[in-house]
């Protein structure tokens, strides 16, 4: 009864959308936009939020906006129940019917999720760099944590305290949503990620790397996706070194944790951007590629899509 109590309480607290009373209609979508962060994210760390300045640009742009509270790491399917109730939270708020996701990284499989599950409460999908066939990276990981070993206990600690020492730093408390960054690595994997579209197949390709998935799905939902290819992208960004290493495990043109091949489904707006995996979220602090496209300019052109096609 408590835990409930506490959970209703947060959602009631973060359920406030980002609007802007004078803004233009560049990007006024008929349905709420619902921003959902990757794994080990957060709401706002020293005054940066996860997704940089990226809320308030849409809604400066008429777009209505909500960012998901879902747990900072877990398996996909734990975190896309989550969702489901974030957003029956954001229905009951705003009034409409449905709402528009968008989800980056981990929240790329968790909207995909949300859209299978109940695909009536779900206008549309949009994934930014979504781990849709799984992380060479995460690969590595796991192949070095053996299942059931006291490696894999020690290391499970260690990721959820840093989970939760995020939450503690951005102001949010430390959640009464689960931790596990165990299964979150296991949902990451090639094989997790297999398993997954096996049972999500929604606007997969029909191969790695096809570019052939569906705009408009079977349930009525419209999915779409965009991605980096780029790991080292601006000298100024402290990150970029740390992306280009952890991108030589790709052999492929990836954006440091995830392949554009593995980002692509639905409509793929592109798959090139020069961008890394932080670059496409407007991190860090708006850091990017100096003769690239402002990664906030692509969500806003992506809400006018959806506006334009009556989402």
């Amino acid at each position: 009864m408590k835990k409930t109590l506490i959970i209703a309480t947060l959602f009631a607290f973060l359920i406030t959308p980002f609007t802007q009373a004078n803004a233009s209609t560049y990007a006024k979508t008929q349905y709420p936009i619902v921003l959902v962060h990757g794994l080990f994210g957060f709401d706002d760390v020293l005054w940066v939020d996860y997704f940089y300045k990226i809320p308030y640009k849409l809604a400066d742009n008429g777009a209505t906006v909500y960012t998901a509270t879902v747990s900072p790491a877990n398996s996909t399917e734990v975190r896309g129940e989550q969702l489901l109730a974030y957003i029956d939270q954001v229905l009951a708020h705003s009034g409409a019917d449905k709402v528009n996701l968008i989800g980056h990284s981990h929240g790329g499989p968790t909207i995909r999720y949300a859209a299978s599950v109940a695909p009536e409460k779900v206008a549309s999908v949009t994934s930014v760099a979504g781990v849709n066939h799984g992380s060479k990276v995460a690969d590595i990981v796991r192949a070095g944590i053996r299942d059931g070993s006291t490696l894999e206990g020690v290391a499970g600690t260690v990721f959820n305290a840093f989970a939760n020492v995020l939450e503690l730093v951005s102001g949010s408390g430390i959640s009464a949503l689960p931790t596990d960054s165990i299964a979150a690595l296991d949902s990451l994997s090639t094989r997790g990620s297999e398993r997954f579209n096996a049972r999500y197949p929604e606007g997969l390709p029909s191969s790695y790397c096809a570019k052939d998935g569906k705009v408009l799905e079977d349930n009525g939902v419209f999915y779409f996706s965009w991605s980096g290819g780029s790991t080292y992208t601006n000298v100024l960004d402290v990150a970029d070194p740390l992306l280009a290493i952890t991108g030589l495990a790709f052999g492929e043109k990836n954006d440091g944790l995830v392949s554009s091949c593995s980002s692509q489904l639905g409509y793929v707006i592109r798959d090139d951007y020069r961008m890394n995996h932080l670059d496409e979220v407007n991190q860090t602090l708006g850091i990017h590629h100096l003769f690239e496209t402002d990664p906030i300019q692509v969500f806003i052109t992506q809400a006018n899509r959806l506006k334009s096609i009556g989402l």
